[in-house]
């Protein structure tokens, strides 16, 4: 199965989960919520890296969440800057457990500055982004809760001069969520 297939699949999966949570909503909690993440991506083209996330939820009902994503590789030989529009699903486990799975789709841009035999080398490339994830969250009070998430963010990032191809990275958080 080639790389484009998986990710038009993967579009259309994100597709499919915005229109059935359209479907879903019930107006029953409307109001804006935003979060913040700190970790580590594996998987790009300068290995391991640090990351920040940030997203703004616009809760359409009590279980569904839609909103931006924005993910910033600050530091480094590597600038990498991620947007996307993300659909949420929160699963209320219990009164302190949800389990969020989401996806989207955006765009990705990495900027890689490397010396080489004295001559600093500026590599860039801008991509589409499908990040796909799962966040586990404790409800600490009922606006605050504590994630921790898991996403593994397609792409094809292809560096010029050439360096290996960078189509998938994998990322861990911890972060806060602050709901409506």
């Amino acid at each position: 199965m080639g790389r484009r297939t998986i990710h038009a699949g993967a579009a259309v999966l994100m597709l499919a989960l915005v229109m059935g949570g359209w479907e879903f909503a019930q107006a029953e909690e409307h109001g804006w919520g935003f979060g913040t993440d700190i970790g580590f991506i594996s998987g790009t083209t300068n290995s391991t890296v640090f990351a920040l996330n940030f997203q703004a939820d616009y809760y359409v009902a009590k279980e569904f969440s839609i909103g931006p994503m924005f993910q910033w590789v600050p530091a480094g030989d590597l600038k990498q800057y991620a947007f996307a529009g993300a659909a949420r699903y929160h699963y209320r486990v219990n009164e302190k457990f949800n389990i969020v799975p989401f996806a989207g789709i955006g765009f990705i841009h990495a900027d890689l500055d490397t010396m080489r035999g004295g001559v600093r080398i500026d590599r860039n490339d801008t991509s589409h982004y499908i990040p796909l994830g799962l966040s586990f969250e404790y409800q600490a009070t009922p606006r605050l809760a504590f994630s921790n998430t898991i996403m593994l963010n397609l792409h094809d990032i292809n560096m010029s001069p050439s360096l290996q191809r960078d189509t998938t990275s994998v990322s861990v958080l911890f972060g806060m969520r602050f709901g409506p």
